[in-house]
């Protein structure tokens, strides 16, 4: 049984997993995001009546401080601020008890948020600030929603999409994607969905647990995901492009006929040519698939055929990470280039699976 100081020791938070820029970064935007809103608010506003409402403090904290959460996306802010608001306001006007109204404001507000799908905590303190926030604010009736609070909500919103676009800050969050098109048109899910953890069954685990997790299911797809390479590379090692790359590469220029392009696939028994130009630079790749698309067509050259938009990896790429572009995308090759798009190397599907069948077979006798 756990003893008082254990039960004790959990009052204490884990260490937050953030960097210093991002604590830094944090700080900066609350500072300009505030007093934006609060020049520009009492500048069109005036003092005659409040400009600036204490819950845009609140409000700040998660659009600076944690921006990937649900609760500060743009719907939250401004829906649940104004909703809120005229919760309160509503409460305040037809409850004559104060400390009933200010609770049944912030209760009321909250499950309405949760419909309207714009939960956002300060939206709690509008709620009291609407009822017990004084003459000054009861005199402005259900106006105060929209001058300061939405006034306010959407100078601080603005703010946030600015700042955290000039800093690289994904905001707002992406919307779960739609999962990929089936390379090959038919019923079977891309085979990374048939092993390791699915969207569905996130989804259903979601549904099953039936609380508020203050984290978009877009990105815990994405934080397990990055986990099972995580835990495929130290699984398989570090092993690179570089480590089993075929660097006797067979390319092909633009110029060259289609006639000669095939001649080098039957010969060389490949499936692509990386198409180059001087330099070795990579232009694009033409491919058997290629071919069958032109067999009907006047093309006479390779740079009429050939793909442009090629998919390619660096030398010093860990190999796991390519598993889903081949298994998922349906690539049977990857040109290896250096930065200045040289290509150096080319991997295959079977020099993937004979590395990774090594690095198993080499961690098997380890552990024996």
């Amino acid at each position: 049984m756990p003893s008082l100081l254990d039960w004790l020791k959990t009052f204490w938070p884990a260490p937050l997993p953030v960097s210093l820029r991002e604590r830094t970064l944090s700080g900066i935007g609350a500072l300009l995001g505030l007093l934006a809103t609060e020049i520009v608010s009492r500048s069109v506003l005036g003092a005659s009546i409040p400009w600036f409402v204490a819950p845009m403090g609140a409000s700040a904290v998660l659009l600076f401080a944690v921006p990937a959460s649900p609760l500060a996306q743009p719907w939250s802010i401004v829906g649940g601020n104004l909703l809120s608001a005229l919760t309160g306001v509503a409460c305040a006007r037809w409850i004559d008890d104060p400390a009933l109204a200010a609770a049944l404001a912030a209760g009321l507000a909250i499950v309405l948020m949760f419909q309207l799908r714009c939960l956002h905590p300060p939206g709690g303190a509008v709620a009291l600030t609407a009822v017990i926030g004084g003459p000054e604010v009861e005199a402005l009736g259900f106006g105060f929603a929209l001058v300061p609070v939405l006034l306010n909500s959407l100078l601080l919103l603005l703010i946030a999409l600015l700042f955290n676009a000039a800093m690289r800050r994904r905001y707002p969050q992406r919307i779960a994607e739609k999962p990929a098109a089936r390379t090959h048109h038919t019923a079977d899910r891309p085979p990374s969905d048939r092993l390791g953890v699915r969207p569905d069954d996130l989804q259903a685990v979601l549904e099953e647990r039936g609380e508020m997790i203050d984290i978009s299911r877009a990105d815990l797809e994405e934080i397990l995901l990055a986990a099972e390479r995580r835990a495929w590379r130290r699984r398989f090692g570090d092993m690179r492009c570089a480590d089993v790359m075929s660097r006797d590469v067979v390319t092909i220029t633009p110029d060259a006929t289609l006639e000669v392009a095939w001649s080098q696939l039957a010969h060389h028994r490949v499936e692509a040519l990386p198409v180059v130009q001087a330099g070795e630079r990579l232009v694009g790749i033409i491919t058997l698939h290629d071919f069958l698309i032109a067999q009907d067509m006047p093309w006479r050259t390779v740079g009429e055929v050939m793909t442009q938009d090629v998919f390619c990896a660096s030398p010093d790429r860990a190999i796991v990470e390519l598993v889903p572009v081949f298994s998922d995308r349906g690539l049977h090759q990857v040109p290896i280039v250096e930065a200045d798009r040289r290509v150096v190397g080319i991997l295959t599907q079977s020099d993937l699976v004979a590395a990774l069948f090594q690095a198993g077979l080499d961690q098997a006798l380890a552990g024996r």
